[in-house]
């Protein structure tokens, strides 16, 4: 299995967990990235994340299965 990287550069001081998923293109909209990070398979720094709009910021690393977001 390939690591996909991404790397997503925020607009300010962060950038909510869900939001996050739906600009990367990762699901159709805010409501499925909440979905999906309640069904508990995103991790944030290699933790299990339930907050569907936890504060992303610059120096995180958010995974989605076999996706990795680098966030700037």
């Amino acid at each position: 299995m390939k690591i996909q990287k991404l790397a997503f550069t925020i607009d300010g001081e962060y950038v909510e967990l869900n939001q996050l998923l739906k600009l990367e293109g990762l699901c159709e909209s805010g409501g499925a990235g909440k979905a999906l990070v309640a069904s508990g398979v995103v991790k944030v720094d290699g933790k299990v994340e339930l907050r569907k709009t936890a504060k992303i910021r610059a120096g995180q690393v958010v995974t989605l299965g076999d996706v990795r977001i680098a966030v700037h």
